[in-house]
């Protein structure tokens, strides 16, 4: 079954979708887009390692992605502000991995797959890597979804219930690090932010608690994974921009009703 192509780009998209839609809601909570692009940038530099020495791109934008994590997460609130950081990081990263991966010997390297995806390449293999990090995703914020949730809302009530807001925000950064590693063949560095951020954004015009909107997130971003990857044969359109924007509709649909809601 899983030899059919279209099959195996359509389980990668679902699967990808849904640990980065629920992981949206925090990212879309704390206001963490910026850190997210910051990790996403870094993924080129990975492809860069795993094109080098002949590993897996999963395994090479994953290390270079937990270093990013780790390394924004270590300069937080030592002088410089968070933007500064984010902002010198990400574009610094991005330009290196550029420049790294053009200078790669006897590699004819497709550049717009890594920056926005190309999910029909996936193998059976890929497709497990990417289940296999969206249950160790699902399975982490199902365990820590109090204290995350808890840190995020007042760091102080964290404090006081003996929680450890900074240890909540390290595995948050972790998490991303895992999505945007299995995220890359799906959606690409440059669009891997937008699918954490947009099904977020959308569920939360309907939803009235926050385990909804994750729950809603994860729905959405689903059907936009599986809409945009049968619109994408149909328009021959790329698949991860045609995801990103068949979430997008999710969203001005959810604005509008809110706004209709309002109204009436």
């Amino acid at each position: 079954m899983l030899d059919d192509f279209m099959l195996r780009a359509t389980l990668a998209a679902i699967g990808t979708a849904i640990s980065a839609g629920a992981l949206g809601c925090f990212v879309v909570w704390r206001r963490m887009a910026y850190f997210g692009d910051a990790t996403a940038h870094a993924a080129i530099l990975g492809v860069a390692l795993a094109l080098l020495f002949g590993t897996s791109i999963f395994l090479g934008v994953g290390f270079i992605a937990f270093l990013m994590s780790v390394l924004i997460f270590a300069l937080s609130g030592k002088g410089q502000s968070v933007d500064t950081i984010l902002g010198v990081l990400s574009h610094g990263a991005l330009a290196l991995g550029l420049v790294a991966v053009t200078m790669i010997p006897n590699q004819r390297i497709n550049l717009d797959a890594y920056l926005f995806g190309d999910v029909l390449t996936v193998t059976r293999g890929d497709l497990g890597i990417i289940w296999i990090g969206a249950v160790v995703v699902a399975l982490v914020l199902w365990r820590h979804w109090t204290a995350l949730l808890t840190s995020t809302l007042s760091p102080d009530l964290a404090y006081a219930a003996g929680m450890n807001p900074r240890r909540e925000q390290l595995v948050l950064t972790l998490l991303l690090a895992a999505v945007v590693a299995v995220a890359i063949k799906v959606v690409g560095a440059l669009l891997i932010t937008a699918m954490l951020i947009i099904p977020a954004a959308a569920a939360r015009n309907f939803a009235k608690t926050p385990e909804h909107m994750a729950f809603m997130a994860s729905g959405i971003a689903a059907l936009a994974a599986f809409g945009g990857v049968r619109l994408s044969v149909l328009l021959d359109t790329p698949v991860g921009p045609t995801i990103i924007c068949v979430a997008t509709a999710f969203f001005a649909l959810g604005a509008v009703s809110s706004l209709v809601r309002r109204a009436a």
